[in-house]
């Protein structure tokens, strides 16, 4: 029994590494000779795989899909680039040969092989992985609702959405998988984004959002601008003093890994996703700037989440009147009370039917927009109208705003948003996947890169806040409806109350609206400055 007890007082992510550090002992001790013993059986079934890849790349390129043209940027490929393609997935890959970080764009896959002086991963099947990411998810959203006290202190000090990026890293760190091989990024950022974005702003409410009063709309706007102002600035301030740490050159210019950020910090997951396609940045520095943007982005929600305790002393520094808070709170328990519902076989089928549908034609869209401006219209690459993925993430949000004013939006009741909702957490924990623990210590100084455009955002809703005397509410949600989105600005709306929970969901659903846009722009911006003579 004080055993039981004992573990019970032992911090879930520590918990967690005891019970992964015999599993990665286990799979540093493993043989790292590919070809002897039960390592050459498996190389032999790893080549089987790749030859059906390989004949799944062929097909593709029959049909036209993928090879003959990519449904990422839109970039034709021809048939030596098409051989380059299916070679890896023919053949194991000579140690020598780099791993990508993530799934090239259009690519099926990469070289599966493990480099000779490094010991094989011990998952390699994407369905195994697939399972320990969701039971990791559903951990954390099962510990983080528990009235446990303990666990009520710890998720007090440590952000769920921490987690949800942290715990699939360890993955990684110990060795137990290999995200470069992995296709559950592609199949999440290509599928599930989409749909996600379609139904998280199917239920979108202009007009009650313009209800929520000009505060709360100025406190986001201020939120987003302070993010598309402070990466640029970011840039300019650090440059000053050490340019060495805003540099970098092609891919792993430090600005293209930050377009990254920008993109998540406005709207979320799905945006940033948008503006890895967008700007290429190379696997390197977006493996960095994911730890950059998850580190500094969780440490202001701490703050946040401290300041809530202390909202009325805050409100009255800025001599705010909150009375607009609390109706508002009365308002949304009624809406909820009102649309909520056990939803039917026939609304869940209905909700992907949605989601999905959109998705496919937008891609159906953008496969076909994005080549015809690359070939008919070239000066608007610099733009980046030619990439798919940039018109798939605009194309879906469009549709799902357009669908809100239909009765489609009465889907929300049946969880519309929360599929979305658990559709975008599976997208962070294959981004958690590849976030590098290690760059902290290695990339320390693009932290101080974060935190300066950090603080330029903070500063902004601070000076504006106090000069429309906004109530803290505002303030943090507006905040955190860009920083965190609709994983973050419902927990930080729902610490005021449970009923206003709605409110962070209406605006976060404005930051994946506007972050596609903001980011691109904010891109723009750092690229002007990190490389004037750029075209």
């Amino acid at each position: 029994m004080k055993y039981s007890v004992l573990i019970s007082r032992i911090p879930l992510p520590l918990l967690l590494c005891l019970l992964l550090l015999p599993c990665h002992a286990w799979s540093q001790s493993r043989p790292a000779d590919v070809g002897s013993g039960s390592n050459a059986a498996s190389v032999t079934a790893v080549a089987e795989a790749n030859s059906v890849s390989a004949d799944a790349v062929s097909e593709d390129a029959v049909s036209g899909d993928v090879v003959s043209g990519d449904v990422v940027s839109g970039d034709v490929v021809s048939s030596a680039d098409a051989a380059q393609v299916a070679e890896p997935l023919q053949s194991v890959a000579p140690a020598t040969t780099p791993i990508p970080e993530l799934p090239a764009e259009g690519e099926s896959g990469g070289a599966l092989a493990p480099a000779s002086d490094a010991s094989p991963p011990l998952i390699t099947n994407d369905a195994v992985l697939l399972g320990l990411l969701l039971a990791m998810l559903g951990v954390v959203f099962w510990t983080s609702s528990s009235p446990n006290p303990r666990l009520q202190t710890f998720y007090k000090y440590v952000p769920m959405l921490l987690l949800c990026y942290f715990l699939p890293s360890l993955l990684t760190l110990f060795g137990l998988v290999d995200p470069h091989a992995s296709q559950l990024y592609y199949v999440a950022s290509r599928y599930l984004l989409p749909a996600s974005l379609v139904l998280l702003t199917l239920s979108v409410d202009l007009r009650e959002i313009l209800k929520l009063g000009p505060k709360a709309l100025i406190m986001f706007l201020t939120g987003t601008l302070g993010v598309i102002l402070g990466g640029p600035l970011a840039i300019l301030i650090v440059g000053l003093f050490a340019p060495g740490l805003v540099g970098g050159e092609g891919p792993d210019a430090v600005w293209r890994g930050m377009t990254t950020v920008a993109g998540s910090w406005i709207g979320g997951g799905a945006n940033q996703a948008a503006m890895k396609e967008v700007f290429e940045p190379s696997d390197q520095i977006y493996s960095v700037m994911v730890t950059v943007d998850v580190l500094v982005a969780e440490f202001w929600m701490m703050f946040l989440l401290l300041g809530i305790g202390k909202a009325k002393q805050i409100d009255a520094w800025f001599k705010a009147d909150a009375s607009s808070v609390t109706r508002l709170q009365k308002k949304m328990e009624a809406f909820s009370l009102k649309s909520a519902r056990i939803p039917t076989v026939a609304e869940l089928f209905a909700i992907l039917a949605v989601g999905f549908g959109c998705t496919a034609i937008s891609h159906a869209v953008a496969d076909w927009i994005a080549p015809w401006i690359k070939l008919n219209a070239p000066y608007l690459s610099a733009l980046s109208l030619d990439s798919a993925f940039f018109w798939l993430i605009i194309l879906a949000t469009t549709l799902g705003v357009g669908l809100s004013f239909t009765p489609l939006r009465n889907l929300e009741g049946a969880g519309a948003s929360k599929l979305g909702t658990v559709f975008i957490f599976i997208l962070v924990a294959t981004i958690g996947l590849g976030m590098d623990l290690s760059a902290i210590v290695t990339y320390g100084g693009l932290f101080i890169v974060g935190l300066v455009w950090m603080a330029i955002h903070v500063l902004l809703l601070v000076v504006v806040g106090y000069w429309i005397r906004s109530p803290f509410f505002f303030l943090a949600v507006g905040s955190k409806a860009n920083i965190g989105g609709a994983a973050s600005a419902p927990v930080i709306a729902a610490a005021f109350h449970p009923a206003l929970a709605p409110v962070g969901v209406l605006l976060a659903v404005m930051g994946y609206v506007l972050g596609t846009y903001g980011a691109w722009l904010c891109g723009l911006m750092m690229r002007a400055i990190a490389e004037p003579g750029a075209g």
